[in-house]
Order: C-alpha cells, then sequence, then structure tokens
C-alpha cells in the first residue's frame, strides 16, 4: 500500500529508542525525510546513519526551545507536514498520593505542554498547505488506569482530551490529529515499570495478553505511519488501541 508520504517532512520525538526511534525508521521507510529529536546528538547519530534522517537535540522540558527547534527543521528539510509526539513516561509511584507537587508540575510540562507547543509551532504551516499529520503516543492507561501511574494516567489523558479538541479546529485545514494507546510493547520502558527481564515479561504476556505476546516497537510504529499517511484523511480525534486485546474496556 503507498501511503503517499514520500518526500513529506516529519519531525518524530523522542526518536533515540523505543517506539520512537521505530517509528522514525519506519516513516523513512516509506520515503518520508525525517527528522529527528531527542535530548542528545550522540544518542541519535547511529539511527540517523542508518536511515538518513537529520538530527536535532531537544529536551521536551525545554517549552522556549519549541519555536527553534521547528524553525531548524524548516531550514533543514522543509515546513513539517507529520509530527509524531512522543515523551518517555513520569517515574512511578506504589502510593497514588506521594507525587510531590513538582513531579505533577514536571509531568504536566512534558505530557500535555510539550506537545501543544510543538503543535502550535507546526500547525501555521500546515495549514498553508493544507496537509497535516500528527499523532501522539500515549498509553492504555487513559483507558484503564494502572495502580503505579497516578501521573501518567492523569496527564495522557489530559493531553488525549486535548487532541480531540484541536482535531475538531482543524480539520478543515486537512489536518488531522490521533493518540496511540500503546500495551505491552517490548521496550525499555517497558522493564522499568514491570522489572525483571524481557523473557519473564514475555511469559507474563503469554498469560494475560489475548495474542500471546508482546507487541514489538515496529508493529505500533506501522500503526503511526498509516495514522501520518494521506490514506487516513478522513480518521481525525481518534485513540487507537495497539495493546493485542489487553484493554477490556469498548
Amino acid at each position: 500500500m503507498d501511503l503517499g508520504i514520500e518526500d513529506k517532512v516529519a519531525l518524530v520525538m523522542g526518536a533515540s529508542k523505543g517506539i520512537g526511534r521505530a517509528v522514525a525508521s519506519e516513516l523513512a521507510g516509506e520515503g518520508a525525510r525525517v527528522a529527528i529529536a531527542s535530548r542528545s546528538l550522540e544518542n541519535l547519530g547511529p539511527l540517523a546513519q542508518e536511515i538518513g534522517a537529520t538530527p536535532f537535540a531537544h529536551d521536551s522540558a525545554d517549552l522556549d526551545g519549541v519555536p527553534a527547534l521547528v524553525a531548524a527543521v524548516g531550514e533543514s528539510l522543509g515546513p513539517i507536514e507529520i509530527l509524531v509526539t512522543n515523551t518517555g513516561g513520569p517515574p512511578g509511584n506504589a502510593d497514588p498520593l506521594a507525587q510531590e507537587r513538582e513531579a505533577w508540575e514536571a509531568a504536566h510540562r512534558t505530557l500535555v505542554l510539550a506537545p501543544l507547543e510543538l503543535i502550535r509551532a507546526c500547525v501555521p504551516a500546515m495549514r498553508e498547505r493544507g496537509f497535516g499529520r500528527i499523532v501522539n503516543i500515549a498509553s492504555v492507561s487513559v483507558r484503564e488506569v494502572m495502580p503505579a501511574l497516578i501521573l501518567s494516567n492523569s496527564e495522557r489523558a489530559a493531553a488525549l482530551a486535548a487532541f480531540k479538541t484541536i482535531a475538531r479546529n482543524v480539520a478543515g485545514a486537512g489536518i488531522t490529529l490521533n493518540t496511540i494507546l500503546t500495551g505491552r510493547i517490548s521496550t525499555d520502558r517497558l522493564v522499568e515499570l514491570y522489572g525483571g527481564d524481557r523473557a519473564s515479561l514475555e511469559e507474563s504476556a503469554r498469560k494475560e495478553v489475548p495474542v500471546g505476546r508482546l507487541g514489538s516497537p515496529e508493529e505500533l510504529a506501522a500503526a503511526v505511519a498509516f495514522l501520518c499517511s494521506t490514506r487516513a484523511s478522513y480518521i481525525t480525534g481518534v485513540a487507537l488501541l495497539v495493546d493485542g486485546g489487553l484493554t477490556r474496556v469498548v
């Protein structure tokens, strides 16, 4: 299937590893001109060389630096037409009342304000071109909360509501905003959350995930690529579960 994104300019955040890395590789494989961003240029070097992407250093907590990032991508590759907002999750705590105010503020900054600043900076050029695809990487926790992840549960749900609201506002300009709700995807973050190792997590998945295994970052990236495509022009404001059937909520 031709996704129609050859030569489209894409910016993928948090691309140094895991889901962000897989998404950047998938979009590059579809012919997009990909900009990849992470806090460290050093971490991006191998991926940039492997897929022919252009690396940029940016800390997701640096809201004031977003216009400069978007401008730098524009100068190097052209106006951003595809934006994938991807931020690592905040720390967990078994006691939901133990998270300090500073932790809440940091989570809100990276999971809600950072994507909004990127959207604010990218949408004008998307409007001018009559095309834009924006995808946020979130979690199934916005549907079924996870006991130790009150920060992620709350702030990712806020981002989901923001995306839905903006999606209605910009749909007439040919811009779509959608969210991917990730389940148990085999990443370092999953190991960090659940402990143990990937072998033990795979064993748990065989028992608990309906498809009987962990998902791969590449499988999730394929869903992102479709939502970024011209084929997905009538899909906006959607939260797509990529979880192997794990979530019980309809």
